[in-house]
């Protein structure tokens, strides 16, 4: 027994010593476009929320062990993922508003988002249990900046992970933080089971981080509009991708237990993954809509917090356009910044600002709208099946039957590129 331990530990510092790195292989996986789903709005040149200048993103994953938890040593399936809304380089705050559709979760800082406008620092999102060791994390990186201001009050949010992870074995520590804010960077981010949506569920399906961004028109102002989500919401049933209702199109991948009999809590009850399912049984999934969803939004465009709180609001109709209704276990919650008006929160003279007219803001609305929905796409076609704590597996949404049920309701891209 001793050296069945052992060698349990030492596969475990090993793996762990490989799996902390910011995924970077994950930019090869298909995204939903790719697969033929047709979304409303034209998408920047990365297609995520980094087509707004200046926004970086750092992520860190943490993939290791299998089999039974022991807590504190794994299985390990979890991480963090920072946005920078203007680069590492800077410590200028930009104009931001907040919002909860449903509020079963946790986003710190909101409240002096709300009562300053300014969202002071980056946005870090992890597992339910690491806020904490997160946030500490952010308050030294940020009050050890050159120019950075004595105090910090950042905002860290969460979604739970415990059905994949050993959530109570606090396996992300504050390095990993630190390393995920010293590594963000523009360009193409990694989607799928990375950074804090390492072990992720999204309306039945694998999830975990997605991303997407909008071109508005010249005649409509010009601006970008990108989208980060941290997905693990949402009802089988209700999932609709391009208005298609693939979540009962495809019935039968629903979570499973491929070790029958240890799995604990939600889990305990799901089928074991070699029975047959033919259609959802599963009450933690179809029954109650568990689980959660941050949502980032970005812009260039000149918005003052009070129309930025609007801009997450409309985030949220984004995640019902993909089915989610903010159900009561639910933690929804949205945060928006604007990048323009530099130095607007500098302690000297008069501030010049300036903002979209509201009878203006439409295009705005709409491509939040449109950008929520496929960055939740995105998360899902990139994630693939995966097997957690306690044999818990999650299936990654299979692409050629999306593409089927794409087909059988008139919704495929016949332009998207054959994959």
């Amino acid at each position: 027994m001793k050296t069945r331990e052992w060698l349990f530990d030492l596969f475990f510092c090993l793996s762990l010593l490989v799996a902390f790195a910011t995924d970077s292989t994950a930019q090869g996986r298909i995204r939903a476009r790719d697969l033929g789903v047709p979304f409303d709005g034209a998408p920047g040149a990365f297609n995520a929320i980094t087509d707004v200048a200046g926004v970086e993103v750092g992520q860190v994953t943490l993939i290791s062990g299998e089999g039974k938890v022991v807590v504190g040593k794994g299985p390990v399936r979890t991480g963090v993922t920072t946005i920078l809304p203007r680069g590492r380089l800077s410590t200028d705050p930009v104009f931001a508003g907040w919002f909860a559709l449903n509020g079963n979760g946790e986003m710190t800082g909101t409240a002096w988002v709300e009562e300053s406008g300014f969202l002071e620092g980056p946005v870090s999102i992890t597992n339910t249990h690491s806020v904490g060791v997160v946030r500490d994390a952010v308050v030294d990186w940020m009050v050890r900046r050159p120019t950075g201001q004595p105090w910090a009050l950042p905002v860290v949010a969460e979604t739970y992970d415990g059905l994949l992870n050993d959530v109570n074995g606090f396996h992300v520590k504050a390095e990993h933080a630190i390393k995920a804010l010293d590594g963000a960077v523009s360009g193409p981010v990694a989607e799928g089971a990375v950074g804090g949506g390492t072990g992720m569920v999204c309306f039945g399906f694998k999830g975990g981080i997605g991303t997407s961004s909008r071109k508005l028109s010249a005649q409509s102002g010009g601006y970008t509009v990108g989208v980060l989500v941290q997905c693990n919401a949402g009802r089988r049933s209700e999932l609709r991708l391009a208005g298609v209702p693939v979540g009962r199109e495809i019935t039968d991948l629903t979570p499973c237990q491929s070790m029958p009999g240890t799995a604990t809590g939600f889990a305990r009850n799901m089928r074991p993954c070699d029975a047959i399912a033919t259609a959802p049984s599963d009450e933690r999934w179809e029954g109650g809509g568990a689980g959660s969803i941050i949502v980032v939004v970005a812009t260039d465009a000149p918005l003052l917090a009070h129309q930025l709180r609007r801009l997450a609001v409309r985030a949220a109709l984004g995640v019902g356009v993909a089915g989610g209704k903010g159900e009561n276990s639910s933690g929804d919650i949205v945060i928006a910044f604007s990048t323009a008006n530099p130095r607007a929160a500098q302690d000297s003279g008069r501030v010049h600002l300036e903002m979209v007219p509201n009878d203006l803001i439409n295009p705005l609305f709409y491509a939040t709208v449109q950008a929520t929905e496929e960055a939740i796409a995105n998360a899902m076609v990139a994630a693939q099946t995966m097997t957690g704590a306690n044999g818990v597996r999650v299936y990654g949404i299979p692409h050629q039957r999306l593409q089927a049920a794409l087909k059988k309701y008139n919704r495929f891209n016949e332009s998207a590129p054959p994959k």
